[in-house]
């Protein structure tokens, strides 16, 4: 549980840091994900899902 927990702390860390170092930059990547289609955003949390449970096998 820890772990999960510490997991998720550095996820929001990861995730604030676009928007504290470049606001207009983060602005226009959101912008752009707002004109996506469902598909195209589905296929992106697919993608990340993948990457991230092969990253977690990788390091076991």
């Amino acid at each position: 549980m820890n772990a999960l927990l510490t997991a998720c702390a550095l996820m929001l860390v990861i995730e604030g840091l676009l928007p504290l170092v470049s606001p207009q930059r983060w602005r226009e990547v959101f912008s752009r994900i707002l004109a996506m289609s469902d598909g195209q955003i589905r296929f992106i949390g697919l993608a990340s899902i993948l990457m991230g449970l092969l990253g977690l096998l990788w390091l076991r």
